[in-house]
Formats: structure tokens, C-alpha cells, sequence
């Protein structure tokens, strides 16, 4: 059955147009840096014999690199064209091997239900995206295999901030090319304006800038178009996450959060043994 969110996709930001987009720019350093992200989180180097479920496979960049790590990867997208961009990036990149991509959304019972339990099950920046953020994080909880590891990231909730950029991506997804366009240069322009003003500060205090980057793969332009547009739009402070994962039976192992700022809060949770 379909969900309410489902039957109204006019609500709804096209993920799949933006990263169709952005695999045409992928490239063996891209897949590096994504690779070396997903090691990090997990505090593993290989992944083989282990079973890889991305829950909202996006452009499939981490399907990607957990199948170049040795993993079985299964994706799915609810998104028609991020299933493309990821099949894209299989023929590109993977040619060979066990890697599944299809349609599907964690919100369908009937299709989960068909997707058994994994080793690591992966979701970065998914589950918010939703319109039944805390439903999906539950779900996608369902089909870590004992003593597995959710890897998950939601965006942070910064209270009054994060209800005028819920407005925001609803406006963009109502609204036409124009206010699209005119939207993301705002945005690029806000966002420039921080960078620039956090550098002075950095440079008066006598504070060098970190070269730590997050290093995913990712690119600007196409990061800048998925946060003015990605409707819906859910947040929750990483005490809310981890409490709701605790209440069923699963121990944090790996948190980087985003300082109090915009972005995504990153977790790494362990299922417990017996399930």
C-alpha cells in the first residue's frame, strides 16, 4: 500500500534529477575518499562476506564503495531516477559482482518485508527525506542482522533555524524554475558568506582551518541543490536518536555530530545479539 507521502509526489524534492546529475562527475578519487568515509565510520578496512544494505541508494556512491570494500551490496531507492544513477554507476564502476539495485521504499511493509536482514545497514541522509522520519529509522532498525551495524545519518535539529529551512524547501518544491534558481544562488551566496566569516574569525584568533574533510565524494553544487530542495524535511537532536535506538536494544558505537550547526549528526549503532 502506498503511503500518504507516496501519493503526493508534487510534494516532493527529485532527488534522482540531481544525482543523475552528479555521477557524471564521479571519478576513481571520488570513490577513494567515499570509501575511506565509510572505513572510518565503521572502523573496518574490508568488508567481504559481509551483506550491504543501502536503504535510499541516492546516486549509489556507498553502494559503490561498500562493493569495491567486498560486500554483497542490495540497494533500493523509492526514486525511479536514483535507481538509474546508481545502475549508471554499476555499469560504470562494477560491472562485475553482487550488487542488486531496484526500486522500493522503507515506508512499503510489503517490500521490506522481502528484504530480510544484513550485516551492515546503511542510510546517509535518507531517512529525514521521508515524510515518516521516525517510522523509517524504526523500520530500517528492523533489518540489521544480530550483533550488525546501522550506520545512519539525520539532519540536526536547531530549533527555529531548521522550521525557517523546513519553509524554505517547501518553497522550492512549490514553486517554479525561477524561484528554484533563485533559491539555490541565495543559498550558495549564504553559504559562502558563512565560509568567509568563519575564516576571518579563524585567521583573528590565530586558529588554522582544518583540513579534515569529510570527504564523501561528494560535490558542492550538487550537495548546495539536495539542501535548498530536500522536502520533506524532519530534524532531532542526537540525545532523541540515540534514545530511540537504545529503547531497542542497540549500543552507539560511532558518533560525529555537526557541531550545533547545519548538516547531518552521523551514528554508527550496533544491534544487539539475540533479535
Amino acid at each position: 500500500m502506498a503511503t500518504n507521502f507516496e501519493m503526493h509526489d508534487k510534494r516532493r524534492f527529485a532527488f534522482g534529477n540531481n544525482w543523475l546529475s552528479y555521477v557524471k562527475v564521479v571519478d576513481e578519487n571520488r570513490i577513494e575518499e567515499a570509501k575511506r568515509s565509510l572505513t572510518r565510520a565503521l572502523g573496518v578496512s574490508d568488508l567481504t562476506g559481509l551483506s550491504f544494505l543501502d536503504v535510499g541508494c541516492g546516486s549509489g556512491m556507498f553502494s559503490l564503495a561498500a562493493h569495491r570494500l567486498g560486500a554483497r551490496v542490495h540497494a533500493f531507492d523509492y526514486d525511479a531516477q536514483s535507481v538509474a544513477a546508481s545502475a549508471e554507476l554499476r555499469r560504470r564502476f562494477a560491472a562485475d559482482g553482487d550488487w542488486t539495485v531496484e526500486q522500493g521504499s522503507i515506508l512499503d511493509e510489503d517490500y521490506v518485508r522481502g528484504l530480510g536482514r544484513h550485516d551492515i545497514v546503511y542510510s546517509w541522509g535518507v531517512l529525514h527525506h521521508t515524510g515518516a522520519m521516525w517510522q523509517a529509522i524504526n523500520t530500517t532498525a528492523t533489518l540489521v542482522a544480530p550483533d550488525g551495524l546501522l550506520y545512519i545519518s539525520i539532519y540536526n535539529d536547531q530549533g527555529a533555524a531548521s522550521r525557517l529551512w523546513w519553509r524554505l524547501k517547501r518553497l522550492y518544491v512549490q514553486g517554479g524554475p525561477l524561484m528554484r534558481k533563485s533559491l539555490v544562488l541565495a543559498g550558495g551566496v549564504y553559504f559562502r558568506s558563512r565560509s568567509m566569516a568563519a575564516q576571518v574569525i579563524r585567521t583573528t584568533c590565530g586558529v588554522s582551518a582544518s583540513r579534515e574533510a569529510r570527504g564523501r565524494g561528494m560535490s558542492r553544487r550538487h550537495d548546495l541543490i539536495d539542501w535548498m530542495g530536500g522536502f520533506p524535511f524532519e530534524v532531532a537532536k542526537p540525545e532523541q536518536v540515540f534514545s530511540f535506538l537504545r529503547e531497542r536494544h542497540f549500543e552507539l558505537r560511532y558518533l560525529t555530530t555537526c557541531a550545533g550547526s547545519l548538516g547531518c549528526n552521523e551514528y554508527v549503532f550496533e544491534a544487539p545479539a539475540c533479535r
